[in-house]
């Protein structure tokens, strides 16, 4: 049984037998049947393997330095051997079954479409049943099902021959025989490649963990700009009421002869501003909710609980802590070094290709008893054979070639590590800092600038009912609030948007109390035991 953690597979090691029911005696024909049962035995000690369920979601802390990534010399990865498969396989088919691993598959699973749901449950709906992340969970199943089967010796090759004139010998006439035949690959590089099958499968569940935080990543930017669009909406309708009001004040004093009917055109006109920027928005959260149910892996048209609240405090993290965090719980980083070791047990794999194949065989020759008795001969006794080859790697240059090739692939692998952590600590700074600015941006509008912005509007509100100010200021106080109060959610968004950009390159949730201190390798051992 295969476990992964920390790069590792343990194993629970059981005894292997494949011998005959019954007892024979040992003919020709019995040791012809001996060769060909031999085909079930595989070299080595056997193992009942188990994949791991990829849709599980708790982290595997793996190593994250260079120098951890497994070579052949230190086999990380044992590979499990075993004859019969039929009880594994069977539970290894109800365990990764997309419809038990998944989470409102069925459209009449889903909430009735008259029902809303909130963030946490659209998070979950995500990670049971986004389309996404079937295909990887499917993908890692048949991965971790290449490694149940990719050691195994091939099959015998069983041959037969009816001679339409018959090979005349001493003690008779040679009818027919029958032959078979085992190929043995060397063990050495069954075992490289075993290896190298299971780095790849722990890879693709690595990918697997990634694409859910993504996913997760992205549901929760569009819950922000949702909380924007929301934001903006609400305070569009409050400025259509106050303009709809001053209407009624212009127009009043229009009937006193104290006003102007252009005063009234003008705050029509103001008025069909709003309504078009209202058009707008609403358009927005209908496409933004549309693109939150896509992610969740439901039609388009389930309705979707708006938030009106969003954290306002900015968490007590820093760039350093981000970092540090990301190399060691980011998917895609751990995926990389898998790639790298799996890539390294590749170039193992292309050296043992200059090693020889050996295959071994036996025959049977049925003779015809047709001969007079003789004292030399047994007249009509079966003639049998045992036989071997072995293969001979002539061609040099092929085989630099194939080394070549793997080993190229390893460079190429660990380029693409370096790539992804320089990647991922630019969006960590990056976003980051994005956090930092929108929380003092935030913080600016709520403790100064709406509160003079409000006090202004008041005045020149109290000014006009007096007749001291021109209709055009007050329409400018209230032009100018309005973009104020979009900019102060904008704000509030932009930090909420960072901080999911944030966990999703760290690849967990984070809290906000989270402690600066460095992950060691002390800790790691310590989850590990737990």
């Amino acid at each position: 049984r295969v476990y992964g953690y920390a790069g590792m597979c343990d194993m629970e090691w059981i005894d292997d037998t494949c011998a005959p029911g019954h007892k024979q005696r040992l003919t020709p024909i019995a040791l012809l049947l001996l060769v060909l049962l031999a085909g079930c035995r595989t070299h080595g000690s056997s193992v009942a393997t188990k994949h791991l369920s990829p849709v599980a979601h708790e982290r595997h802390s793996l190593p994250r330095e260079e120098q951890n990534v497994a070579a052949p010399g230190q086999v990380i990865c044992q590979v499990a051997h075993t004859d019969d498969l039929a009880d594994s396989r069977s539970n290894d088919q109800k365990e990764t079954s997309p419809s038990e691993n998944t989470i409102f598959a069925d459209s009449e699973d889903w909430p009735s479409q008259t029902a809303t749901v909130d963030l946490p449950t659209l998070e979950m709906m995500a990670a049971g049943s986004h389309p996404g992340l079937r295909r990887l969970h499917q993908q890692t199943a048949a991965a971790w099902a290449k490694t149940r089967y990719i050691d195994k010796l091939p099959d015998p090759v069983v041959g037969a021959n009816v001679f339409g004139h018959p090979i005349e010998t001493a003690a008779g006439s040679q009818r027919a025989n029958l032959t078979v035949m085992q190929m043995i690959p060397w063990l050495e590089r069954l075992d490289a490649q075993a290896q190298q099958a299971c780095y790849e499968a722990m890879s693709l569940q690595q990918e697997y963990e990634a694409e859910r935080v993504r996913i997760i990543g992205e549901l929760r930017v569009r819950w922000a700009r949702l909380y924007v669009l929301q934001r903006q909406r609400q305070t569009i309708a409050a400025n259509q009421q106050l303009i709809e009001s001053l209407t009624k004040i212009v127009t009043a004093r229009l009937a006193l002869n104290r006003g102007s009917a252009g005063d009234v055109t003008l705050l029509t006109v103001e008025l069909g501003r709003l309504k078009e920027r209202s058009i707008s928005v609403q358009q927005q959260i209908v496409s933004t909710t549309a693109e939150i149910n896509r992610l969740a892996g439901r039609p388009a048209a389930h309705p979707i609980a708006i938030p009106n609240e969003l954290p306002v405090e900015l968490a007590n993290w820093n760039y350093e802590m981000l970092r540090q965090a990301a190399w060691q719980q980011q998917p895609l980083i751990a995926a990389a070094h898998l790639k790298a070791s799996a890539t390294r047990w590749g170039i193992e794999v292309a050296k043992l290709h200059r090693r020889p194949d050996v295959s071994i065989g036996a025959a049977w020759h049925y003779i015809e008893n047709n001969r007079p008795p003789s004292g030399t001969v047994d007249v009509g006794r079966d003639a049998w054979s045992l036989g071997a080859q072995v293969s001979i790697p002539l061609q040099r240059q092929k085989y630099d070639a194939m080394q070549d090739e793997a080993t190229w692939r390893h460079a190429a692998s660990h380029a693409s590590l370096e790539d992804l952590r320089l990647e991922f600590d630019a969006i960590i700074r990056d976003q980051w800092e994005q956090a930092v600015a929108a929380h003092e941006t935030a913080t600016l509008y709520q403790s100064t600038i709406l509160p003079q912005a409000r006090q202004t509007l008041e005045s020149d509100q109290q000014a006009l009912a007096n007749g001291t100010v021109d209709l055009d200021r007050v329409i400018q106080d209230i032009r100018n609030l309005l973009a104020l109060e979009l900019g102060y959610h904008r704000a509030i968004g932009q930090m909420a948007t960072a901080t999911a950009r944030i966990q999703q390159a760290v690849g967990q949730d984070l809290s906000p109390e989270h402690s600066d201190r460095a992950v060691t390798s002390a800790d790691l051992l310590q989850t590990q035991s737990e």
